[in-house]
């Protein structure tokens, strides 16, 4: 994809983005979602992601009408773990970023890392993930959850990039 070859290469990916968070941005004021995860509370990315396109001169994707995740909780889990789980590539993404002059404060918020740094962030995340009980039913809803953020995603890049 060569999302480093220009600011506008970089903006086709960070409109991936802002479609998977459109998607997901309900699951983070879930109540019960938020009972469970309360790591998460805060941590939506769409308004970064919205500021990081008018820094790159692009616009939000125009053609996109928001799927929200609904289902089980499980499910819902499985996507927020999927996207969450994004924030540790997202830090290697933006030190790269940084060859096109984008950082935390221009162009790539959304990559930012949490306040108390994405390992930490992560690993808060996935011990309170670990903490809830599933049954074996629940932790296939989790992963088909989890595959089907991947396959939406894989979606989207086919459409930005293809």
């Amino acid at each position: 994809m060569d999302i480093f070859a220009s600011r506008a290469a970089f903006a086709r990916f960070v409109r991936v983005q802002h479609r998977l968070h459109a998607d997901v941005q309900g699951l983070y004021a879930c109540p019960d979602i938020l009972q469970r995860l309360p790591s998460v509370q805060g941590r939506q990315r769409i308004a970064l992601i919205e500021r990081d396109l008018a820094d790159l001169a692009a616009d939000a994707p125009a053609d996109h009408t928001a799927d929200p995740v609904a289902g089980p909780l499980a499910y819902r889990l499985g996507w927020l773990y999927v996207v969450e789980g994004s924030a540790l590539g997202g830090a290697v993404i933006l030190k790269m970023a940084a060859g096109l002059g984008l950082h935390p404060h221009f162009g790539a918020r959304h990559l930012a890392p949490a306040q108390e740094g994405v390992a930490t962030a992560w690993r808060t995340f996935t011990a309170e993930l670990d903490a809830i009980a599933l049954d074996e039913r629940q932790e296939a809803l989790l992963l088909q959850g989890a595959d089907a953020a991947f396959e939406r995603v894989a979606r989207y890049v086919a459409d930005a990039f293809d």
